[in-house]
């Protein structure tokens, strides 16, 4: 059990993924292992790869009962945004690892904030516009021993697209952020 300020319950669990709620009902999803790492770089055609085992997948998020699916645009978008390029060092890992755990990131999102398609490049795929979904995750940090000492805890916001199919997908997930205070403790 893992504690964060104040106590904390244990909702459901999927492989090394589990999703907690603190005290305040605040859900975080708590993935156990890091998949991808990498020192200075993160292989992102190794991300690119295990994001293809989710097209076809859909998900319901529980807060707004909006059903999203995992589209084959997603391991290109996610991997090769201008975001993504952007990143470097505990973001990148981040939102490298965050893949994991994405059918319970959609699970948990809360927000769903509508805007309306402004860019002509979208006219087919966001035909219907975007919502954005907040979301939390957290990641282990290793000691010396190889041993979780504790999870730093992760913002990020989900970008769905609204298609002209009518369906909602999953675009890519940006503004991922550390969160400051206290981490989950092992």
């Amino acid at each position: 059990m893992f504690v964060y300020e104040r106590v904390v319950y244990r909702m459901s669990r999927r492989g090394n993924v589990d999703i907690i709620a603190d005290s305040d009902g605040r859900k975080i999803v708590v993935i156990r292992d890091i998949r991808f790492k990498g020192k200075r770089k993160i292989n992102w055609e190794d991300v690119k790869a295990y994001l293809r085992t989710y097209v076809g997948e859909f998900y319901r998020i529980i807060s707004d009962d909006e059903i999203i699916y995992i589209g084959n645009d997603l391991p290109n978008e996610y991997t090769g945004s201008k975001y993504t390029y952007k990143l470097k060092g505990t973001v990148a890992k981040a939102k490298a690892n965050a893949t994991q755990g994405l059918p319970e990131l959609l699970k948990i999102a809360q927000g769903g904030n509508y805007r309306e398609n402004s860019e002509q490049k979208h006219n087919r795929n966001a035909k219907f516009g975007w919502y954005r979904y907040d979301s939390y995750f957290a990641l282990p940090i290793y000691g010396e021993k190889n041993e979780v000492e504790r999870y730093n805890i992760f913002h990020a916001s989900m970008i769905i697209r609204h298609s002209e199919d009518g369906k909602k997908y999953l675009y890519d997930i940006v503004d991922i952020k550390k969160e400051t205070g206290n981490p989950l403790e092992s």
